[in-house]
């Protein structure tokens, strides 16, 4: 039990963006809300301030704001056990809905410590098996490309695909399968088995292209959750995040997302026919753009077929006409998608500088 709470407690007056530099600081995913006595009023964690992104709420928005805007909080204390709770018993509390805190609070309600469990689940699909799409020819990259594949270029002083390698080891990722096309070849002689990265890789090779979902479906059947992640981005995404968020959510499949805001330099004109019914001056416009990584659950498994190519968005779409549920995961952490000479060259700086 964590029982130094300092890095984990902030007031009801702080703001959201001061809640997420406080978790990002902590790295436990957790923040806990406490009046000036110590009082536990409420949590909030990484998956909240997510879904306060996808709900277009300010991050400069208090933290008491927010909360009123959860009916939850309204006839309730926040979830937390006594003193003298056994570890097991917060373990069996928090792991069917897939949470990972609890606090500890005295008898008048003070918070005198966290819980945060640590390991892997105890049920059959807790092992995460995760992917990475590495078949792409990098066309747009042309000439870098012509001898090497993408996700082998250089990327300081590393190829792109190391760093990926690194930070899905880092996560706990302890098997990764890699699907190649283009040259890859060098992808598996410069990888080998994985032993030397930390990890145990092997590779399914598309004989020709099959899309941007399509490899998954050369992948043996899986039985646990996998996690697939584009091999041309580069990205500090708290994996075990995302993970939890999508357990949380209890999603067949969670798709990373990437807000974009574009100003209009223009009035827009809102009209019903002929008629004007209100004139927007220079809004801004939010937008969430696919990012190119992804939870899914062995469900997805059963669109997929063997050498038959399909794209990202078919299969998502393929999901939610099928009934199961898909939800978004915004990326606020760093993230650039290398695509384009002006990207390869940018990767060149954020990693020089420490992105």
């Amino acid at each position: 039990m964590i029982t130094d709470l300092t890095p984990f407690c902030i007031g009801p007056d702080a703001t959201l963006i001061d809640a997420m530099r406080l978790i990002d600081r902590n790295a436990k995913g957790i923040a806990l809300v406490v009046d000036a006595r110590q009082h536990l009023l409420y949590t909030v964690t990484d998956g909240d301030l997510r879904r306060a992104i996808l709900h277009g709420l300010s991050l400069d928005m208090t933290l008491a704001a927010w909360a009123a805007t959860r009916p939850e909080f309204g006839n309730s204390r926040p979830r937390s056990v006594p003193v003298g709770t056994s570890y097991e018993r917060i373990r069996e509390m928090l792991e069917p809905e897939g949470l990972r805190h609890m606090p500890v609070v005295d008898d008048d309600g003070r918070v005198i410590g966290l819980v945060v469990l640590t390991g892997p689940r105890r049920d059959a699909d807790a092992a995460v098996h995760a992917v990475v799409m590495a078949g792409g020819r990098g066309s747009r990259l042309s000439p870098l490309t012509a001898e090497t594949p993408k996700p082998l270029l250089p990327v300081g002083d590393r190829p792109l695909m190391e760093h990926l390698v690194g930070q899905l080891k880092d996560a706990g990722i302890e098997r990764l399968s890699v699907t190649t096309h283009y040259r890859g070849d060098q992808i598996r002689s410069h990888f080998g088995d994985g032993r030397r990265f930390g990890l145990e890789i092997e590779y399914v090779n598309e004989d020709q292209p099959l899309g941007t979902a399509g490899g998954l479906g050369l992948l043996a059947p899986w039985s646990s959750t996998l996690l697939v992640v584009n091999g041309d981005i580069l990205t500090r995404v708290n994996y075990q995040s995302m993970l939890s968020f999508h357990r949380e959510n209890r999603a067949a499949m969670t798709v990373g997302v990437r807000q974009y805001k574009i100003p209009v330099a223009y009035g827009i004109v809102e009209t019903d026919g002929v008629e004007i019914r209100a004139i927007n001056e220079k809004p801004t416009l939010q937008f969430f753009s696919n990012a190119g990584l992804y939870v899914m659950e062995p469900c997805v498994r059963e669109y997929l077929t063997p050498a038959r190519r399909i794209d990202m968005p078919d299969l998502i779409s393929a999901l939610v006409a099928g009934g199961h549920k898909v939800v978004s995961f915004p990326i606020s952490e760093y993230w650039l998608d290398i695509g384009r000479h002006e990207d390869y060259r940018q990767a060149q700086v954020d990693v020089k500088e420490g992105h």
